[in-house]
């Protein structure tokens, strides 16, 4: 029995269809790329946006476009990508507050990190320092746990705002070490390193950017970094863990994705692109060292994972601190 072909221009409309669905991932991009930022320019997230999406407009040879939404702690900007067309075509470059702290810290998050984005890549980790007013009596970490557990609630601390990631940091610290600290929020991390020098209060955690040049003409003293290992923008500055406080690393990070459901191969594209020259090139490092930060890349997958492991983390500090914004 002979097998009949198709006709002709059935197998043409199938090879055509084939054809139809190839397209946007081999050919993209073709055209400019947005980049959402949910904070002013200026911002260290906002820095960090503008370099890597210089070396992703380079590798791939299209413009890369970056734009500012802020408002609602980042949320404004991650809800527009997270509700844009899953071409790859509109990029957000998230951070721990808008992709770990605020799914637990807003009771009606417009977006979920993970439901409505696709990870793309870590880009850069920025430790966060412990500091103390000069006058507070203690020279290390260690010191600074004694006193506060010998006097408690009569040492306090400031930080950029309610659930910001350094006032969240610090409550975390407060559990871990049994300390009793009285939290100052202020409108942004400037007013509260202002008031730290001013001795109005007697610790805070935040970034090098903020608190390192303080700390270097004798105004602050730094007691340790959150971080895994000593940062080179201030190599004297023991860990946490060398200050004798234990494996506490919280950093606060930036990241980039993308709306869910768009084209694993575009996604790795854009990956690719990023990890090209991102941890080697002498431009993103000279930027990056300036925030005291570095540039960091993490496949999709470990990014995903990554995300989830800070939303569980970042979701304990926010129920220690009791904050919450409805």
């Amino acid at each position: 029995m002979r097998l009949l072909s198709p006709p002709w221009h059935v197998a043409l409309a199938l090879v055509a269809a084939c054809a139809a669905s190839l397209p946007a991932q081999a050919e993209y991009p073709e055209r400019p790329i947005r980049m959402i930022v949910g904070f002013p320019p200026g911002q260290a997230t906002d820095i960090v946006a503008r370099i890597a999406a210089k070396q992703i407009q380079d590798a791939l040879g299209k413009p890369v476009i970056v734009e500012n939404k802020p408002g609602a702690a980042g949320s404004i900007g991650s809800d527009l990508v997270a509700k844009a067309d899953p071409d790859g075509y509109t990029l957000v470059v998230g951070s721990s507050g808008t992709m770990a702290i605020n799914p637990s810290l807003y009771s009606h998050l417009p977006y979920h990190p993970l439901k409505d984005f696709e990870p793309i890549s870590l880009l850069s980790v920025v430790p966060l320092f412990l500091v103390v007013n000069p006058s507070v009596k203690a020279e290390t970490a260690a010191d600074f746990v004694k006193l506060a557990k010998a006097s408690p609630g009569k040492l306090n601390y400031g930080s950029g705002g309610s659930g910001v990631t350094s006032h969240l940091t610090m409550e975390l610290l407060k559990y871990e070490q049994g300390m009793d600290l009285v939290h100052v929020p202020y409108k942004g991390s400037p007013a509260a390193a202002t008031d730290l020098i001013g001795g109005q209060v007697s610790a805070m955690i935040d970034t090098g950017a903020v608190l390192l040049p303080y700390a270097r003409n004798g105004k602050l003293r730094v007691l340790a970094v959150a971080s895994e290992k000593r940062n080179p923008a201030a190599p004297e500055i023991p860990t946490m863990e060398e200050a004798g406080l234990g494996h506490f690393v919280a950093p606060a990070w930036v990241g980039l994705a993308t709306p869910k459901g768009t084209p694993q191969p575009v996604i790795d594209k854009i990956y690719q692109a990023l990890a090209k020259n991102w941890t080697t090139a002498p431009e993103v490092g000279r930027v990056l060292n300036g925030l005291g930060a570095e540039a960091v890349v993490m496949p999709p997958a470990e990014f995903r994972s990554y995300i989830q492991s800070e939303i569980d983390k970042w979701a304990i500090a926010v129920n220690l601190a009791g904050a919450k914004v409805d």
